[in-house]
């Protein structure tokens, strides 16, 4: 395992972000952002395979879980301070990282991972979280999911991901020391299930009427025995039927595939709204602040004054036991104006938090925007290939069967009239 990580490799973002760190987080962020750097430019990050493996629980109970090997390696022989590693991870710890990203940077649109388990399964398909195609499946999220973060202008610099990738031993102690876990917002996923609801009874409805051809490869190969002279032609349409029925398969298989990218910007609805809920609520705080500022002041004319303008318990305990005298409010006057002082550094401090993180918010969106865009794009021009391939395949060889038949028919019919 390596001992240490390359020397470029910074911790950028800040564990207990308070507001100061907060700001001097986003303004690294800006300066990283502007770098365009990518640790996929010096490293190679693979999920080579996945192994099935017993332990014991938290609980002190037999369990069978699956792990997953991350391979590491340079680029080429000339990058410095990356050795070629090797570690395995399971599928809780990269959910512990994401957490820590999601935390660490609330302006980021952090990548989804792949499903736990099987929401909504496919036909044919295992919703067993250790069925080997699923498990393959999941093991291809994870690797995406690596390289999402690795290719982030930002995260791609996060030191606790650079020890994720390369170092096997007291990686989660050193998560937990961020303190990170106090500030886990609930996750509210937005629910894909209608979706894959539709997918999944789309993909059934498919399977179906590809079988009902089955049923006419049995008629065509039946009718071969009746019509002699066309015989030859009917067998072979028959059996271009039956390979069509069973193309299916691997249709539904390509198509689970795209089915699994769209989902992947589905599940990216979690960092979003993650995003979305730190802005609300350093506008609320930026609020709040304000509003005691305003507060503080109105104590201040009252104070100076001496009227109060609404009805509250000080009014009536000064008209009960009489005013305060000018050295008590000289004093109070003293504390308000030690507040007011620093109500208005509060809400000047909040103000620029604000406005530094809707700014480097915005920039991160719109590189998810442009993300989403090429990637949904190139997706969904090729399903559009694969569905036009997979239509014209079998019917290409069916329909000169089918030309054969009618020629060889119309040879009958002239021969039977010319007689």
């Amino acid at each position: 395992m390596a001992d240490s990580g390359p020397k470029e490799v910074a911790v950028i973002g800040n564990t207990d972000l308070t507001s100061a760190e907060l700001d001097n987080n986003i303004k690294n962020t800006m300066v990283e952002i502007e770098k365009g750097t990518s640790l996929l430019r010096k490293m190679e990050i693979s999920v080579a395979e996945a192994e099935k493996r017993t332990g014991k629980n938290t609980v002190n109970m037999q369990e069978m879980y699956t792990v997953y090997l991350i391979e590491t390696r340079p680029v080429d022989a000339l990058t410095e301070g990356i050795t070629p590693d090797s570690l395995w991870r399971r599928y809780s710890e990269f959910e512990l990282l994401r957490n820590y990203l999601l935390v660490t940077y609330p302006f980021v649109v952090v990548a989804p991972l792949p499903e736990k388990r099987a929401e909504i399964v496919w036909h044919k398909l295992s919703a067993d979280n250790m069925d080997p195609d699923f498990v393959e499946r999941r093991r291809v999220g994870l690797e995406n999911f690596l390289h999402r973060v690795a290719s982030h202008p930002v995260l791609c610099n996060d030191n606790i991901f650079y020890i994720f990738l390369t170092e096997d031993k007291d990686w989660k102690e050193m998560v937990y020391e961020t303190g990170f876990q106090a500030k886990v917002l609930t996750p509210s996923r937005l629910s894909a299930t209608l979706y894959l609801t539709i997918v999944s009874r789309v993909a059934d409805r498919l399977y179906g009427v590809y079988k009902v051809h089955g049923n006419y490869g049995r008629v065509f190969s039946e009718w071969s025995a009746i019509e002699k002279e066309m015989g030859d032609g009917l067998q072979s349409a028959g059996h271009h039927m039956d390979a069509y029925a069973a193309s299916v398969d691997d249709i539904l298989e390509e198509e689970e595939h795209y089915a699994d990218q769209l989902k992947e910007y589905l599940f990216y609805t979690d960092a979003l709204r993650a995003v979305c809920r730190k802005h609300e609520l350093t506008q609320f705080e930026l609020e709040m602040v304000a509003l005691d500022l305003a507060c503080k002041k109105q104590q201040k004319e009252e104070l100076v004054t001496g009227t109060v303008r609404t009805f509250s318990l000080k009014g009536m305990t000064s008209k009960l036991f009489g005013q305060e005298t000018a050295e008590q409010r000289e004093a109070k006057l003293q504390v308000l104006e030690q507040q007011l002082k620093e109500g208005e550094e509060a809400v000047k401090e909040k103000n620029t938090e604000s406005d530094e993180f809707v700014k480097t918010a915005w920039v991160d969106i719109e590189r998810f925007k442009d993300q989403k865009d090429r990637d949904l794009k190139e997706a969904l021009i090729s399903y559009a290939v694969m569905q036009i391939s997979m239509c014209k395949k079998p019917w290409q060889h069916t329909e000169r069967c089918f030309d054969q038949l009618c020629t060889r028919r119309e040879s009958v019919y002239s021969f039977s009239m010319s007689l």
